[in-house]
């Protein structure tokens, strides 16, 4: 094939690499990352090989299954700082990406660096970080914001809802947006 001409999937191919990564994000929400890469291939309904013909590797796998996760992390902090009332933004940001990390365990351990190499999440989490930050003082110099709360007091609150156990999806962001009231309601001025 000509260099700089894209390499196009059959579409049974393209079916088939789709259906692994549905059964991959579902799989890393449901359970996190320890799941084994025969399970993975088995709930695709495809063989071990075709799965690592496409995702040579559980990192390069989590790493495409976690794209969408990462620009709706970057959507929901952009959308706080779009906010013209400080305090809503800010706390709009902290329900969503609780509930988010609540319904995707997988990405919270991916973000939180479970593949430090290949899931090398860490200018992400330096943009997102930085704005969260942005939210923070706005909100703190708005007066709604307590002023002893630092941007670690923050991270700690998202890092404190990752640790919600349940017995389901729907019962762990149930909790997820109780803690995030909870904590909502401690943080304000």
């Amino acid at each position: 094939m000509p260099e700089g001409l894209p390499h196009l999937l059959r579409s049974d191919a393209r079916d088939n690499r789709e259906r692994i990564l549905e059964a991959a994000r579902a799989v890393f929400a449901a359970d996190g990352l320890g799941v084994p890469m025969r399970e993975i291939a088995r709930r695709a309904d495809v063989g071990p090989a075709t799965l690592y013909r496409h995702f040579p590797t559980k990192e390069a796998l989590a790493a495409e299954a976690f794209g969408e996760q990462m620009h709706a992390c970057y959507a929901i902090v952009d959308e706080g700082l779009a906010d013209p009332d400080p305090w809503r933004g800010f706390t709009s940001v902290v329900e969503q990406l609780c509930a988010l990390h609540a319904r995707d365990r997988g990405f919270t351990a991916a973000f939180t660096s479970v593949f430090p190499h290949a899931l090398d999440f860490t200018a992400d989490r330096e943009r997102a970080v930085k704005s969260l930050a942005e939210l923070t003082r706005r909100a703190r110099e708005a007066g709604r914001l307590r002023a002893d709360v630092e941007l670690d007091d923050v991270i700690l609150v998202l890092m404190a809802n990752g640790g919600i156990q349940a017995s389901s999806p729907a019962v762990r962001v149930a909790a997820s947006r109780r803690f995030a009231a909870l904590a909502i309601r401690g943080m304000r001025a």
